[in-house]
């Protein structure tokens, strides 16, 4: 995997949409992220664990597609959780003033049943 690629990949459960992201999320290609979400939330899934322990970097693009799917999720009645975000991730979060917008676990399994 070269230094800007991003591997989504997405698990459906009975509750929630788990999806794993790997790689680097920037304005290169926070597009595509935004619309693989998007696709989610259009299909009625408003229930998302974001499992963020893959990602490298993420600049303010990808920041704007979490707090954008963020609010598509609650306008459908459902929530967007944080499973076990890199330490980057959650110092950007932090940073940025977004950690108390998200709900952020441990792991997978936490994220998943806090549904």
């Amino acid at each position: 995997m070269s230094d800007t690629a991003m591997n989504i990949n997405v698990e459906s459960l009975k509750r929630v949409e788990l999806v794993t992201v790997n790689g680097r999320i920037d304005s290169s290609n926070a597009a595509d992220f935004e619309g693989s979400l998007k696709q989610l939330t259009g299909n009625g899934r408003s229930n998302l664990v974001l499992n963020l322990t893959g990602v490298t970097y993420m600049s303010s693009a990808g920041l704007r597609t979490l707090v954008s799917t963020l609010k598509e999720c609650k306008r459908g009645g459902g929530d967007v959780r944080l499973a076990a975000p890199s330490e980057r991730v959650a110092e950007v979060l932090s940073l940025a003033g977004l950690d108390s917008l998200f709900k952020v676990y441990e792991d997978n399994t936490a994220a998943v049943g806090s549904f």
